[in-house]
């Protein structure tokens, strides 16, 4: 938070590695945050307007996302995550992500820091995940075969994330488009004790697992046949757009924000465009927290989160006083005149 001083408040900068040493250890740390920022917007308490989506027509595949937010409480913060996805970085060697955030004083509206973002962005992506798979499945038989769809860093963060806060798996299933991409992950499991199996249909992989993770870049829906989950999985749609709509329709849906997950051609917003209503969505996970709504197992079970930016602005704020206190903020010297 800026200095009480008169004046504009200093300009902090954090780089990635710095991000990188702060997150490091502290995954039971960030689920907490982000359980904290959960229940301050099911109490009203931030502002999260939609996301915008800036496209090109000439680059089809690539899109960079504007998230505004405010989040309240005793460490108020206001600001912006502005983050890109370009899938085609991928074949240059480089992420598909990159993003900053920035942190805002709610006091002054001064920005006050400027953060590497696709690190927190993964972190709080994790943490959400891993909450929502505890919360719903609370008082009943956890998973014990989970399944990665899609093996980038978001997959391999909510791994760790599971690890980092109790959870041990039987076997994971690993199906990634890039053959490649799936071995390089089985031999990290494997490497790390974790039974690891590469799938190399699909089909098989959805089968197999009591719990999906789908961290993939699709945009349009590639998995139709509702037979695939007949076994009542539970379902972590974190890339939100694997799924056709009638499996959604006829699931137990639970979101993070109903609003917002249900636009912007997500398999939810599709789902309602066929059926005309929101009658297939159960609740938020905030009501699940809160006992308002009670979960259902007679049929898939899928956490759809759009991934909010008071998210982000609650890790961020935290990522910045830790640096602040190691000494890993760079502070930028007069960036105000």
């Amino acid at each position: 938070m800026p200095d009480e001083k008169l004046g504009p408040p200093t300009f902090g900068v954090l780089p990635g590695a710095a991000v990188r040493r702060v997150l490091a250890g502290r995954e039971k740390q960030v689920v907490e945050l982000v359980e904290e920022a959960y229940r301050l917007h099911g109490e009203g308490r931030t502002v999260n307007p939609p996301s915008y989506f800036l496209r090109f027509p000439d680059r089809p595949t690539g899109r960079i996302i504007a998230l505004p937010a405010s989040v309240g409480g005793q460490d108020a913060v206001d600001g912006l995550k502005w983050i890109s996805s370009f899938p085609a970085n991928v074949a240059r060697g480089i992420p598909r992500a990159s993003g900053v955030l920035i942190l805002n004083d709610p006091e002054t509206g001064y920005p006050y820091a400027c953060l590497e973002a696709s690190l927190i962005s993964a972190a709080r992506t994790a943490a959400s995940a891993v909450l929502a798979a505890d919360r719903l499945t609370r008082g009943g038989r956890r998973p014990v075969r989970a399944g990665f769809f899609g093996t980038g860093l978001i997959a391999r963060t909510i791994h760790s994330y599971f690890a980092a806060t109790g959870w041990s798996f039987d076997s994971v299933g690993v199906h990634d488009l890039v053959p490649e991409r799936a071995a390089g992950f089985a031999a990290d499991l494997a490497a790390a004790g974790q039974d690891a199996v590469v799938h190399d249909r699909p089909e098989d992989l959805l089968r197999a697992c009591d719990l999906v993770v789908f961290a993939t870049v699709a945009g349009t829906p590639h998995v139709t046949d509702p037979a695939l989950l007949a076994h009542n999985p539970l379902v972590l749609h974190v890339s939100l757009r694997d799924l056709a709509p009638e499996i959604v329709k006829d699931a137990a849906n639970v979101v993070d924000d109903v609003d917002h997950c249900l636009r912007a051609g997500t398999s939810l917003d599709l789902a309602q465009q066929l059926t005309g209503g929101r009658d297939f969505v159960d609740g938020t996970l905030y009501d699940v927290m809160t006992g308002a709504v009670t979960v259902r197992h007679d049929r898939p079970l899928i956490f759809s989160p759009f991934g909010l930016g008071v998210l982000d602005l609650a890790v961020g704020r935290f990522v910045h006083q830790a640096a602040g206190h190691s000494g890993d903020l760079s502070v930028v010297p007069d960036f105000f005149v």
